[in-house]
C-alpha cells in the first residue's frame, strides 16, 4: 500500500480544520493538523500583516514537524474602523477565539453607522512552508458589510453579522460547501491548493 504525503495544517481552530479538510478532500494527500503535534505550544502571532503571521507559522510547525505546513491567517476589516478589526480579528474583545464578545464589541463599535457605510472584508493570507524554509503565498478576500445583528447557525467567527455582497444572507446562514465557493479562505485555498500539488509534484520526481 502507498503512504499518501503528509501536510500539516497549523491551526488548532476546528472551524478552518472543517473548512480546509474538505477543500483537500480529492488530493492525495494525509492532513494533519497542530492536534497532531501536541508539543508545539502555542505559536505568537506577533505580525503586522496576515502574510507575516502566516508565514511565522508555517515556517515554525513546518521546521519542527519535517513536514509541508499550511498556515492560514486571516480576518475581517471594516472600512468605518480603518480596516479594523484586522490581524486582531480573533482577539478583537481581548480574549483569543471569543466569537461572542469579538462580535458584540464589533455591533458597539458600529452602533451608529448607517448600513451603507457599513462595507467590510474578509481576507485570508495561506502561507505554504518547506521544512526548508522556502514559503509560498496565495491570497483571497470576500466582499460584504456588517448587519445590524446576528443571523445564522452555521459558521464561526464573525460569520453571523458578515453579508455577502449581492446576497441578503450572512456566512453562518450559507452550508459549508457554499461557503467554500465563496469565502476568503476558499478562495485562497483554491489558489494554494494548486501551489501545493506543484510542490509535491516536484518533490516525487526528485525522490523517484
Amino acid at each position: 500500500m502507498i503512504s499518501l504525503p503528509k501536510i500539516v495544517m497549523a491551526t488548532r481552530n476546528k472551524g478552518k480544520i472543517k473548512e480546509l479538510e474538505q477543500l483537500l478532500a480529492d488530493s492525495k494527500v494525509q492532513v494533519l493538523s497542530l492536534g497532531d503535534f501536541p508539543e508545539i505550544g502555542p505559536i505568537e502571532e506577533t505580525g503586522l500583516t496576515f502574510q507575516e503571521n502566516a508565514r511565522l507559522k508555517a515556517t515554525i510547525v513546518a521546521k519542527a514537524t519535517g513536514l509541508i505546513a499550511l498556515a492560514d491567517d486571516s480576518g475581517l476589516e471594516v472600512d468605518a474602523l480603518d480596516g479594523a478589526p484586522g490581524v486582531y480579528s480573533a482577539r478583537y474583545a481581548g480574549e483569543e477565539g471569543n466569537d461572542a464578545a469579538n462580535n458584540a464589541k464589533l455591533l458597539q463599535a458600529l452602533a451608529y453607522v448607517p448600513a451603507k457605510q457599513r462595507t467590510a472584508r474578509f481576507r485570508s493570507v495561506i502561507a505554504i512552508a518547506k521544512p526548508n524554509g522556502e514559503c509560498y503565498f496565495a491570497e483571497g478576500t470576500c466582499e460584504g458589510s456588517i448587519g445590524f445583528e446576528l443571523k445564522g447557525s452555521n459558521g464561526f467567527g464573525y460569520d453571523p453579522l458578515f453579508i455577502v455582497q449581492g446576497d441578503g444572507r450572512t456566512l453562518a446562514e450559507y452550508s459549508l460547501e457554499e461557503k467554500n465557493q465563496i469565502s476568503h479562505r476558499g478562495k485562497a485555498f483554491r489558489k494554494a491548493k494548486e501551489i501545493l500539488q506543484q510542490i509535491l509534484s516536484e518533490e516525487l520526481k526528485v525522490k523517484s
